[in-house]
């Protein structure tokens, strides 16, 4: 069965100073790789004439995730993205990047001392996070006429859904994020009310 897993609840940032390099620590929730590169060239954006941008980010369950990626953005190989991911792994959360953005000070560090800041910063950032529980959920398309609108909003409200989209045409189209534990309550409440769903939905049962 899908698990509840711990991500940041928000976007933080905290600097370190070692031997007069700034190393500043950044991290945000992310869903998809669009979005990790998204903060990225946020970051790029407000620090423009910092030496290196170097990430991590790892997206689905921590134990078990489904994309995870690094880069040293110009620093010595495995000096950087590497420690960063690692601090990320050791913290037990799930759909996270982390940026760390230096402004060399003029002193080499050395690719152990390379190695102790990037993560140090990462530690930094990670260690004053608060975090949230992300719940598994599966996005269903719903087409349903006007009047149940309000109704299907109502049922989200009661069950942890959200409703991600909504389009108007002849009648009412709907994108629900529904809680994995839900989803058969969510098909069971569209049968009820004649809401049409996609037929891959119409029979799905809980998750094993």
């Amino acid at each position: 069965m899908s698990k509840d897993y711990p991500i940041p609840a928000e976007s933080i940032e905290r600097e370190i100073e070692i031997k007069k390099s700034r190393f500043i620590g950044r991290v945000a929730p992310v869903s998809s790789r669009e979005e990790a590169m998204a903060f990225l060239e946020q970051a790029r954006r407000d620090y423009p004439d910092a030496r290196h941008h170097c990430w991590a980010y790892q997206i689905g369950r921590p134990e078990a995730a489904s994309q995870a990626a690094m880069n040293d953005d110009g620093e010595p190989s495995g000096t950087a993205g590497k420690p960063i991911l690692n601090v990320i792994q050791h913290k037990d959360m799930g759909d996270i990047m982390v940026v760390v953005i230096r402004y060399f000070g003029g002193i080499k560090l050395g690719a152990g001392g390379l190695v102790r800041a990037y993560a140090g910063a990462t530690e930094a950032v990670l260690s004053d996070v608060p975090r949230r529980v992300q719940r598994p959920t599966e996005r269903i398309e719903a087409q349903l006429d006007f009047a149940l609108e309000q109704p299907v909003r109502h049922w989200c409200e009661q069950h942890e859904a959200q409703v991600a989209d909504v389009n108007y045409g002849e009648g009412v189209t709907m994108r629900v994020e529904v809680p994995l534990e839900h989803r058969s309550a969510f098909n069971a409440f569209c049968r009820a009310e004649g809401i049409i769903l996609p037929a891959s939905d119409q029979n799905a049962s809980e998750p094993e």
